[in-house]
């Protein structure tokens, strides 16, 4: 078969490649996106939320570019990759023929369209999971020790895009499970580690801080029908548009006559059985399903080829799929034309307001990594999110923004201030209010210990604190205080304390740096029935912080 791409495809790919560029171009960044370029700041092995795939395209695309595009272009690329990968991985003799057919088919896809300029963890995870299918592809053909260490090595990539990569390997796996006999799939696993190394080192220089809080310390919610699978089910529609209907048909009509079918039809299944089941005990994001599309394009376009009648209708919905996206995306520049305000509008105009208030100031929200990253980004001013017992840890909680705002005059926005200094107004309409700080000066990363094995409120036993100060200075007790928090069983928060009768172990007035100071205390009566508690400190009158982890109460 030809390996060259038909004409007709390249001038496709072309147009469309332009077209990201240009759109990536004008959209302002979604918050998101923002999040991810403050990543870019300071590159690293690991961050807070996710893997550092999507921090090091937005910095490459930062040398390229400035503004939007310097966040974005390398995923415009990325995306026309993946379609180039696709076409590859289709063997069917009369594909040439079709081409148009496979252009719409994959441009009408709602997401795998978005992510042609969106730079988001799922873009480089649709490239990766693209390029494995294809060199596993070509090993199922060959086992030999190069392919097998190229498959370790894109398994290392698609895990430094997103931890749910690890469905796709073993969806594979579970495809054929010859592979656990196979001394090249063993190479290819140990190459994977191998490369994974640096990112399993940072996990644990940063105390598995991400992981704790995506598996323990997460707010659940109870289940509900609509909000948990109804919703889930909506999304797997969401992800086709009009096309669904032909797409999960053509998916559910696959023979699997081959390893590599039956390796796209695992994976297509495994990722949705898995994500059903989650939908029980979480709410289910759309873009956790998108990986799926990958398979779906092969498995879907080889069931048109012989069948004219999803053939035609595929192509006729995909046409009115990709009319309501390319609508969609100019609205997504032109605010009036979309039918919702979306965060991809008047990022400008908020910023550019509050920047002409108070000049080159630093400014400090309080619990928003969503803000800080996006105010930087349009102002060139250095921010932090100061995030307490009402929000989240994040990446600010790891990097180095805390320590640019020491000492700093800053200016303090919070939800919770009803007349403030200064006030603006969000591009959502919400107006902020906001406080100057002459000396602004925090502590977020003191950390709270408590090893006691029984934690029982209002028992008359003392407990022990130990408080670690990771910091290059002494700390003056004076400028702190303690707090406990008591939540329910969905990790809400129900009630907080201020600790007053806290002791220390030592006669102290200072936390020494790099030092554990040890206290006592006996935890305050309970009013409520809690499930968990948290440790906070507050410094210099601040909300209460994110210093001790989620525990269990008795």
């Amino acid at each position: 078969m030809n390996p060259r791409l038909p004409k007709l495809l390249l001038y496709l790919l072309g147009g469309l490649l332009l077209l990201n560029l240009i759109q990536a171009y004008f959209t302002e960044l979604i918050y998101d996106e923002a999040y991810y370029w403050q990543f870019a700041k300071e590159l690293a092995w690991g961050y807070f939320d996710h893997p550092p795939m999507v921090a090091w395209m937005a910095a490459i695309s930062g040398h390229f570019f400035d503004g939007e595009l310097g966040v974005r272009f390398l995923s415009c690329l990325l995306s026309i990759g993946t379609m180039i990968i696709l076409w590859m991985m289709i063997n069917h003799p009369r594909k040439n023929d079709y081409v148009l057919h496979f252009f719409v088919l994959v441009f009408s896809m709602t997401l795998m369209n978005a992510y042609g300029f969106l730079t988001l963890p799922d873009t480089p995870l649709l490239f990766f999971t693209a390029l494995f299918l294809w060199v596993y592809k070509k090993f199922l053909e060959k086992n030999s020790l190069a392919r097998a260490l190229i498959l370790g090595i894109l398994m290392a990539c698609l895990m430094y895009s997103k931890y749910n990569a690890v469905l796709i390997i073993i969806s594979i796996l579970v495809s054929n499970p010859k592979l656990v006999i196979n001394k090249y799939a063993w190479a290819a696993v140990g190459c994977a580690l191998f490369f994974y190394i640096p990112h399993f080192f940072w996990l644990f220089e940063s105390d598995f801080v991400g992981v704790k809080y995506h598996l323990f310390e997460r707010p659940s919610y109870p289940y509900n029908f609509n909000d948990n699978t109804l919703a889930f089910l909506v999304n797997l529609l969401a992800l086709f548009g009009f096309t669904f209907p032909f797409i999960y048909y053509a998916l559910y009509k696959t023979k699997i006559t081959d390893l590599f079918t039956k390796a796209l039809v695992y994976l297509s299944y495994g990722v949705i059985l898995f994500f059903f089941v989650s939908s029980f005990s979480r709410l289910v994001q759309t873009q956790w399903l998108v990986v799926i599309s990958i398979p779906l394009v092969i498995l879907v376009f080889n069931y048109m080829m012989e069948n004219e009648k999803s053939r035609n209708w595929i192509f006729k919905l995909g046409i009115l799929n990709i009319a309501i996206l390319l609508f969609l995306r100019l609205g997504l520049v032109f605010e009036p034309l979309f039918p919702i305000h979306y965060e991809s509008h008047g990022n400008k105009k908020w910023t550019s307001e509050l920047h002409e208030k108070i000049g080159d100031t630093r400014v400090v929200f309080e619990n928003s990594y969503r803000r800080a990253p996006m105010y930087s980004f349009y102002t060139g001013v250095e921010t932090y999110s100061l995030n307490n017992l009402f929000y989240r840890k994040n990446q600010y909680s790891l990097d180095q923004s805390e320590g640019m705002m020491r000492h700093e005059k800053v200016f303090y926005v919070s939800e919770y201030i009803e007349k403030g200094d200064v006030e603006y107004t969000q591009s959502d309409g919400k107006i902020l209010q906001g406080n100057y700080y002459p000396d602004f000066e925090s502590f977020r990363k003191l950390k709270c210990i408590v090893e006691d094995e029984k934690l029982i409120p209002g028992s008359k036993d003392d407990i022990t604190l130990k408080v670690f100060n990771p910091y290059g200075f002494d700390i003056d007790l004076k400028k702190i205080k303690f707090g406990v928090v008591y939540l329910d069983k969905y990790k809400k928060i129900i009630e907080i304390y201020d600790l007053k009768d806290l002791r220390s172990v030592r006669d102290i007035s200072l936390l020494k740096s790099n030092e554990i100071s040890e206290f006592t205390l006996k935890l305050p009566e309970k009013v409520f029935q809690p499930t968990y508690l948290r440790f906070g400190i507050s410094e210099n009158g601040l909300p209460y912080g994110l210093n001790g982890e989620t525990q269990k109460l008795d």
